[in-house]
């Protein structure tokens, strides 16, 4: 048989192979025996080398139109193989009805936390926004607390160097000092926020929180309004039957200070009459003179208070720890 009649029979084989093969793995094991590289066609064409001169042409044109045929079947059976494969396996019923995506929601407390902006935006006040490392200026120094005071101390807060001592906020008061230190009076703002403390974690405590402040400074402002701002915004996110009572305390930035208790049907199913929900009280004359305000001209009054704690009463939950364990069956809850 001559080096010609050999292409015509492997072809023949190759095309039957090809169409053989019923999955994509066989079909590729089809295409090494015939076209790899160490293939029968790539055999063939090793062998034109002992051809005479005058039959090299001729037996390299029959070579490549055999493997240009092979290839194009390899090809049409590699995309009929690959359709199958993609197809469903039991027939599509299009009358059924859809299947929905699921879809994400808020955090919970991203959620409480919105509420809150837009109640307090229902009266006129502006959000604003800070760094959450401080220097201890913005957030001790500015706001009148004392060298000895023990939130200063390493067993309280998050120090990140004790050269010149940046520190992870203990609260978003640090933002107001900024807001006043960039604007004149008359402001009104609240500034929602993380906050960290070096606090052990249980039920009611984590080392990092979210907390929400309010300031507000003009001429003749005083405790009334105040009062009438923190009953709205309370009875806005906790219901109108809440009522608010307030106690004498000691902050280091507000005089007089004051502790804000509430009672409503929420706190009673708590077992309780009364639960402390913020502080409050009027800016220190001390603060507003560390800004460049004149205390003799302005006045105002600030407040502050946990979102987790209000997310808590709101949805009766027990633990902080669940807003941060990102577990869908808790989440889905809201």
């Amino acid at each position: 048989m001559s080096f010609l009649d050999e292409i015509t029979p492997l072809k023949e084989a190759a095309l039957q192979a090809l169409q053989a093969a019923d999955t994509l793995s066989k079909l590729d094991d089809v295409r090494v025996q015939y076209l790899g590289t160490n293939g029968q066609f790539t055999g063939l064409l090793k062998q034109m080398g002992a051809l005479a001169k005058e039959e090299r042409p001729a037996a390299g044109k029959a070579i490549n139109l055999a493997k240009a045929e092979l290839t194009q079947t390899l090809d049409r059976r590699r995309e009929e193989l690959e359709l199958a494969a993609a197809a469903p396996q039991r027939a599509t019923d299009f009358t059924a009805p859809g299947r929905r995506r699921p879809l994400g929601k808020q955090h919970p407390l991203t959620q409480v936390t919105e509420d809150i902006v837009r109640s307090f935006r229902k009266i006129g006040f502006a959000v604003a926004d800070g760094p959450e490392i401080e220097s201890e200026r913005y957030c001790f120094d500015a706001l009148n607390t004392p060298a000895d005071h023990p939130a200063r101390d390493t067993q309280d807060t998050f120090f990140l160097d004790t050269a010149d001592r940046p520190l992870l906020r203990t609260h978003t008061s640090s933002v107001q000092i900024r807001v006043m230190e960039q604007s004149p009076p008359p402001i009104r703002i609240i500034v929602p926020g993380r906050v960290y403390r070096r606090d052990t974690a249980d039920a009611t405590h984590n080392p990092t929180f979210h907390q929400i402040e309010g300031l507000y400074v003009d001429r003749n402002v005083t405790m009334a309004d105040l009062k009438g701002t923190v009953e709205f915004v309370f009875k806005e996110l906790l219901g109108k039957e809440v009522k608010l009572r307030f106690r004498p305390h000691y902050f280091s930035y507000t005089e007089p200070s004051l502790e804000i208790d509430f009672s409503s049907p929420l706190v009673r199913k708590m077992g309780k009459e009364w639960l402390e929900i913020a502080g409050c009280g009027m800016v220190h004359p001390t603060v507003f003179e560390n800004v460049g305000y004149d205390p003799e001209e302005w006045s105002g009054w600030a407040f502050g208070f946990g979102i987790e704690r209000i997310a808590m009463i709101r949805y009766g939950i027990s633990d902080i720890r669940l807003f941060y364990e990102n577990d869908l069956r808790f989440l889905n809850r809201f």
